[in-house]
């Protein structure tokens, strides 16, 4: 696939269940159709059950009619519009988002039961809301953490403290009542931070053991970088088998990639790890106040070029201000922001490649299984 190869035969999904017997089906079924019903879609809603070889299923998906309707070409940015919900000040309204977005995936969401999917929703709706909440400070290199919580180990990284809430602990590092007293995050560890914090909520009530396994391993060595990406998250989509463009679901963590050589040289300018907020907003955890939408995203990855410079050193560093001027400028000249969007908005180029790609990554990240007996988190010595 091509970076600019955008006339990709994309099939809607949605969500599928896989289940051991019959009467696990009828009664998931019976689960869906009430649920659907109680946000008005399930007259929305193509099902089908069906077995083989022993194995029962269950899907859903959006009919076309809808999706055409509320997300042409799988663009989910506009669901808020296309709906006429708003999900940044109504939980039903966000859980609908996430809902609708994931009905509408072209890689099926995969849950052996009702119960996972719930918890995937409370997930991403924690996920958002904490997302929402965060104020931090950006820098690849120091970091700092509130010491009543955490204590820092040069091997181990930040550890949690013998006997402290992990849940407490992560937000007062990431919610702090003064923001002028933010701590140090790089935008990679600020996105784990969001997400650990709203896999422990739900495993308050979902799973208790896992919990407290999750706060025994943080007293002793951080969960971080690929560990945390292997241990907590699942990955859908490829370069070789992409989500649409425009395809986001509330929660999802979302990479956008800079796809200039020289600028993504600087560390913790290599591209910019955000949350979807849905409503068309990603974080912003420098200035929370200031969500971007996928197009000043777009906007401010492409004018990091404009910002590098060589310190006194030799160092390539980024001048900000460069950059946030850049951004302005940009977005008040309609023919330089359609040249900038046409350049962006196309998919990435491979690891290693800086051609005609553009910022958009081509998969999403949320977190694995939760539930007691159905969980697929197994957090290592």
């Amino acid at each position: 696939m091509t970076a600019t190869q955008l006339n990709i035969p994309f099939e809607t999904r949605g969500i599928e269940f896989v289940l051991t017997t019959q009467q696990d089906q009828i009664i998931n079924l019976q689960k869906m159709q009430e649920h659907l019903r109680k946000y008005s879609l399930w007259d929305c809603v193509n099902h089908d059950s069906f077995e083989t070889n022993g194995t029962y299923y269950n899907r859903f998906s959006l009919k076309q009619s809808y999706k055409d309707q509320w997300a042409p070409n799988w663009d989910t940015t506009r669901l808020y519009a296309s709906m006429f919900i708003d999900g940044r000040d109504n939980k039903d309204d966000l859980d609908k988002e996430i809902l609708v977005a994931m009905l509408l995936a072209t890689i099926p969401f995969t849950f052996p039961s009702y119960e996972e999917l719930i918890s995937a929703i409370h997930i991403r709706h924690y996920v958002v809301d904490a997302g929402y909440r965060a104020a931090l400070n950006f820098d690849t290199e120091a970091a700092e953490r509130p010491t009543d919580y955490w204590h820092y180990d040069e091997e181990a990284g930040f550890l949690l403290n013998k006997g402290k809430s992990i849940i407490d602990a992560l937000v007062k590092a990431t919610q702090p009542e003064d923001i002028s007293q933010a701590y140090s995050f790089s935008c990679y560890r600020a996105t784990e931070y969001v997400i650990l914090l709203s896999i422990a909520k739900e495993l308050k009530n979902a799973n208790p053991a896992l919990l407290k396994r999750l706060e025994e391993r943080s007293e002793n060595r951080a969960i971080r970088s690929g560990e945390f990406h292997e241990v907590f998250l699942k990955e859908y989509g490829s370069i070789d088998n992409p989500f649409p463009m425009k395809y986001y679901v509330p929660g999802d963590r979302v990479w956008f990639r800079n796809p200039d050589d020289r600028s993504s040289d600087i560390s913790g300018y290599e591209g910019s790890w955000v949350i979807y907020l849905g409503h068309n907003l990603f974080t912003n955890f420098w200035k929370r106040d200031q969500p971007f939408t996928l197009e000043t995203k777009c906007v401010e990855v492409y004018h990091w070029k404009d910002g590098a410079y060589l310190d006194a050193h030799g160092e390539l560093q980024m001048n900000e201000s460069i950059v946030e001027s850049c951004v302005t400028e940009s977005m008040s000249d309609p023919q330089t922001y359609k040249m900038i969007i046409e350049r962006m908005m196309r998919y990435r180029d491979p690891k290693g490649v800086y051609d005609q790609g553009g910022c958009i990554d081509t998969s999403r990240e949320s977190p694995r299984l939760v539930c007691v007996g159905t969980s697929d988190i197994t957090i290592p010595d």
